[in-house]
């Protein structure tokens, strides 16, 4: 609910505060008086997009602060969590423009773009007028407002869940054929490549165990025969012999030396011990370098054979054996592919289905809803001196959608026979206005959301029992919450709970305009005039009185 209004320097208000209370809050004034004015600042507090120049002429800048109170799981409270906001039962929303055109917005004195100020206006204000395209003349919205009418939520939860499910088997769908398609596009060359590698079953790690083992035998063949030779010259017939023989005469002749030839004899069998190591390390060796030529043979051969398949598909030859799983599952993949493809469009078949379904309960439930709108509608406008109009919601078929199939308009004949069409598009002024305040008087039988709802003018080009009935319908709107009208009917001021006067004032040139809170003296005068003109006769105050008093 709005409690307070507070206005500085915008447009020819100087300075300006009001506070409203809930019910019927009626805004009377003369024409011209700047009733539309406070309308304009309430807009652009809440961040709604209207004049460029809302400065007050020869001030540095204008500001508007609105306060609302919050009941408790109001829906604005959830926008003010989302935009990590203060929450609680006060709402303070102030907004500065400067001269140069700059706009700067508070809610509870923290800072935020005019985006969340729109995000929750949507939240705490519904304006309706002549001119109002955001909300009841406006197509895009009607189907929405029917299914708040129907109460469709859990309906409409259960078609966007379905129609989620069918976007995902699509895309799933989708992406399997490509894929298919991209592999169908290369199974030559995967079955060729498959083969290839399955073949020659490359392991990691053997390209450098054949690469050494290739330049060993390589090596051997060149050092075999020195290695032989050495091998000769140290056995029997060459330094192994001689050593022997030498130690064999010094020991003969020793025990003649008087331990003269001990040394020599010791060294001489060191000497033997460290020769016949070295000769079994060369044997080893030698044993070692023993191969067959074939195997050369058959090492270069895989060797050459790894490396011409790594540069065929440009990597490394120890990829080769990734290389060879993923190919094979590729083609694995190819291989099942229809299968798969069975699976998926199958379930794509199971989530329209279900969409359909959904849909189409949601679709009968708007069908049912409509007609009890309709009805409601007529019975509504019959009051209002529109017995004859006819209100239709049009539902029509379109594609499907998260929202269901439906397009839903409400459309008006205003005279038997004549072409029915768009509500904005058939009815006059004043047919217009008691359309809209039928449909929200309809649209608000169960309603208590704590949003505001504002009048602008809705009664213009009616009079008499027609104006009496639609200020009766304004003040049924306005039990157990807030309404607030702009008015030129006596009839509608006279219902009011709250009554401000707007005027204007000429003061050394400067246009300023105020309101004034009326008392029920004030009130008697101000709906006297309303119903006399500037000339207030004693018979316009007893009308009043009458108004006043039901």
């Amino acid at each position: 609910m709005l409690r307070a209004l507070e206005i500085r320097d915008m447009l020819i208000i100087e300075r300006l505060d009001l506070g409203f209370k809930p019910g019927l809050n009626v805004l009377t004034g003369e024409t011209g008086a700047g009733k539309s004015i406070l309308l304009d600042s309430l807009g652009f507090v809440l961040g709604w997009r209207g004049r460029a120049e809302l400065v007050r002429s020869g001030a540095k800048q204008g500001e508007v602060t609105a306060v609302f109170d919050l009941t408790e799981g109001h829906a604005a409270l959830a926008v003010l969590e989302d935009a990590g906001l203060p929450c609680s039962g006060e709402l303070i929303l102030r907004r500065v423009n400067t001269a140069d055109g700059r706009k700067t917005g508070w809610v509870n004195d923290r800072r935020v773009s005019g985006d969340v100020l729109r995000r929750l206006s949507a939240t705490l204000v519904e304006l309706h007028g002549q001119h109002d395209d955001r909300g009841l003349l406006d197509p895009k919205g009607h189907c929405a407002i029917l299914d708040s009418y129907a109460d469709n939520e859990t309906q409409r939860n259960a078609v966007r869940k379905a129609w989620s499910k069918v976007g995902k088997a699509k895309r799933e769908l989708t992406a399997a054929r490509t894929a298919l398609d991209e592999v169908r596009a290369e199974e030559e060359f995967l079955r060729h490549s498959v083969a290839e590698l399955t073949k020659l079953g490359p392991e990691p790690g053997e390209e450098a165990e054949l690469d050494q083992r290739r330049r060993q035998m390589q090596s051997a063949e060149k050092i075999r025969d020195d290695i032989a030779q050495a091998s000769t010259s140290l056995g029997y017939d060459g330094a192994e012999g001689a050593m022997s023989s030498a130690l064999r005469w010094l020991e003969g002749a020793s025990e003649k030396a008087d331990g003269r030839l001990d040394a020599p004899i010791n060294a001489l069998t060191r000497a033997m011990a460290e020769l016949d190591e070295a000769s079994n390390g060369v044997a080893d060796c030698l044993e070692g370098l023993e191969f067959n030529p074939a195997d050369l043979e058959d090492t270069e051969e895989r060797l050459f054979a790894l490396r011409g398949l790594a540069r065929k598909h440009n990597i490394l030859a120890d990829d080769l054996a990734g290389l060879a799983v993923d190919l094979s599952g590729r083609l694995a993949a190819l291989d099942a592919g229809e299968a798969q493809m069975g699976d998926l469009e199958r379930a794509l078949r199971e989530a329209e289905d279900g969409y359909d379904k959904a849909a189409g309960r949601l679709t009968e439930n708007r069908r049912k809803a409509a007609l009890r709108l309709d009805k409601a509608v007529a019975g509504e406008l019959a009051p209002l001196k529109m017995e004859r109009a006819v209100f239709v919601t049009e539902i029509t078929e379109t594609n499907g959608g998260g929202e269901g199939r439906d397009a839903v308009c409400f459309s008006v004949a205003t005279n038997p026979g004549s072409p029915a069409g768009a509500l904005n598009k058939i009815a006059s002024g004043g047919e217009l206005s008691r359309f809209l305040l039928a449909l929200k008087v309809c649209l608000s039988e169960e309603r208590n959301d704590g949003v505001t709802m504002i009048f602008d003018e809705i009664d213009r080009g009616v009079g008499g029992a027609t104006a009496n009935a639609v200020g009766r319908r304004l003040k049924a709107l306005s039990d157990g919450g807030q309404v607030l009208v702009v008015t030129h009917s006596p009839q509608v001021a006279a219902l009011g709970g709250q009554h401000f006067r707007v005027a204007k004032h000429v003061t050394k040139g400067v246009t300023t305009s105020d309101v004034m809170s009326l008392d029920a003296g004030e009130r008697e005068s101000e709906i006297a005039r309303m119903l006399a003109g500037d000339t207030v006769t004693q018979e316009a105050r007893a009308a009043a009185r009458a108004l006043l008093a039901g």
